[in-house]
């Protein structure tokens, strides 16, 4: 991620909504250990006197329900994308430095999944491709990365990406697969790169510029080869998404002209501006990556997170009311267009601006991007600073509720649909408890992923609840899904405090989703420690396929603890 400050100039809980459930609206089930009426707690409350249950509900009973309630909530999302950047160029996040063993690389790792756990977030995007290097096993010759070793090409004692998708997964969290797509090089040097180097095999690919080496994406045989280590990629791991940072074409420095003219000379074709003609270099590399991945591997996501400003409203009457750097004319990355054209499945702009910053007011952007995804299938998630936090030379940065109301303006915005968070280290010192703050106003329960039916829009099958009843310290719910035509990869599971008057819709809010489980076979199981014993409640579950579609019915059963 670019540190946008250098950018731009000038001028520096809610109450829980009440069971929204009311009609009867159950098929028959399967009958559990018992079938006879217990008795439940009155509609009066946990308090209130003992009923006899109403004839519609059975206790232990499971039922079918296919109607869904319609009442959303913006205080408990039923899906949001909640994403963690974490960044291995320069070791900023994992590994904390070159050289650990693995298994203190593995131990970070571990921690940084628990970490994005721990607050609710549903995604994690790792740096596996920080500069033509890579973090997983290939054969297309670029070489294992220097940040797990301290030397390039040597390889770590095991393969990085493979256990990052295990263990995220495990978890119930999404695996994104970070690639840096031209970046080469931290320093200029060719000769710094192993001499197996595509970039050294290769020696008219790259330039450098600004004290880094870059590939040249005007070079067709440049774009081809960064497609196929991509495509490799996808083919080999069970990603969730291929994701894309603000590095197209670098940013540019002050005195220093891009070293690209013998290569606009040759591959130019009819263009007679190089801008335009660097732009439609990064368009087609997004165009052909995009349908790439997707003969790849359909189900998995393709996103770019851009810098945040397209274009000034001063340089084109459809962009932003701001006036800092434009990627669109900077960078030559002509994201509006991305999206328009459906290149992307998701679109992340770094937003790393406080609300009302003059230059590039966060309030603003948000609006402006969620007008540019209106009418399409992109989805709209907001990149947001946590390393900004408690920034002495920004009064707002010194406000621990920036952040806080930061996610309060976008779930207050149609079509934005999530948020990430740059950097993980920042994100776990919890500056100014700015994150703490954040998570128990918006992430006091889990989220679903976010729908894409684009990719993939089959449902999956309904999970059956087997069994549920008091074991141990909780309730243990046990419940069988199957993998049809479209496998389920998460288990939604809610559960709520009732008298059991009528048997419940689906739920269109988390106010009481209470775990978001991977699932990992036909029959698993799951214990409630927060149910009081003697008391009666609703579980209620749904099953949810990769591509964040959700089973056609849910099953649900109304117990004693």
């Amino acid at each position: 991620m670019q540190d946008q400050s250098i950018h731009v100039s000038g001028a520096r809980a809610p109450t829980r909504r009440a069971l929204l459930a009311t009609a009867v609206t159950a098929a028959a089930g399967l009958a559990l250990g018992t079938s006879a009426a217990g008795g439940a707690r009155s509609a009066s409350g946990p308090a209130g006197p003992r009923t006899t249950l109403p004839a519609a509900v059975v206790t232990n009973k499971v039922y079918t329900v296919s109607t869904r309630n319609t009442s959303t909530s913006s205080t408990y999302p039923r899906t949001e994308f909640r994403g963690l950047w974490t960044a291995s160029v320069l070791n900023i996040d994992w590994p904390s430095r070159t050289g650990l063993s693995v298994a203190a690389q593995q131990t970070e790792l571990r921690s940084i999944l628990n970490l994005a756990v721990s607050r609710n977030l549903n995604a994690v995007f790792l740096q596996v491709r920080p500069a033509a290097d890579r973090m997983w096993s290939s054969t297309l010759g670029e070489p294992w990365s220097r940040y797990l070793t301290g030397t390039q090409g040597t390889h770590p004692g095991y393969d990085p990406l493979a256990y990052a998708v295990e263990q995220a997964h495990s978890r119930g969290l999404a695996l994104h697969a970070w690639v840096n797509p031209f970046r080469v090089s931290m320093d200029a040097n060719l000769t710094s790169l192993v001499a197996s180097h595509p970039a050294r095999l290769n020696p008219t690919w790259s330039f450098a510029y600004g004290g880094r080496r870059y590939y040249n994406p005007g070079i067709p045989a440049v774009r081809a080869f960064v497609r196929a280590v991509v495509v490799d990629l996808v083919r080999r791991y069970d990603v969730d998404g291929v994701h894309f940072d603000d590095y197209f074409y670098p940013y540019p420095v002050a005195g220093q002209a891009l070293p690209d003219a013998a290569a606009f000379a040759a591959y130019g074709g009819g263009y007679t501006s190089i801008a335009n003609w660097r732009r439609n270099n990064i368009n087609v590399f997004v165009r052909d990556t995009y349908a790439a991945i997707k003969a790849a591997r359909r189900r998995a996501a393709f996103g770019i997170s851009p810098f945040g400003i397209w274009l000034n409203a001063t340089s084109s009457a459809l962009g932003s009311a701001t006036s800092g750097l434009e990627s669109y004319s900077a960078l030559y990355a002509d994201s509006r267009k991305w999206v328009k054209e459906g290149w992307v499945d998701y679109i992340l702009p770094q937003l790393y601006w406080y609300q009302g910053y003059p230059p590039a007011d966060y309030d603003v952007l948000v609006a402006w991007w969620a007008r540019q995804v209106a009418g399409t299938r992109v989805k709209l998630y907001t990149g947001e600073a946590a390393y900004r936090v408690g920034d002495p030379a920004q009064p707002a940065w010194q406000d621990p509720n920036e952040l806080r109301d930061h996610i309060t303006k976008g779930r207050s915005v149609p079509g934005v649909a999530g948020q990430a968070f740059y950097n993980t280290t920042a994100f776990r010192a919890n500056p100014l408890n700015a994150i703490g703050i954040l998570a128990a106003r918006h992430y006091a329960r889990p989220a679903l992923p976010v729908p894409l039916p684009h990719l993939v829009s089959a449902r999956p099958w309904t999970p059956l609840i087997r069994s549920a009843s008091w074991y141990g310290s909780g309730i243990l719910l046990t419940w069988e899904a199957k993998s049809g035509a479209e496998p389920p990869t998460h288990i939604a599971i809610w559960r709520w405090e009732s008298s059991g008057a009528a048997v419940p819709n689906i739920q269109s809010t988390a106010t009481y989703l209470r775990a978001v489980r991977r699932r990992t076979g036909l029959t698993q199981s799951w214990r409630d420690t927060g149910v009081v014993r003697g008391r009666t409640y609703w579980y209620l579950i749904q099953s949810v396929s990769q591509t964040g579609i959700d089973s056609g019915n849910a099953t649900c059963v109304f117990v004693r603890a």
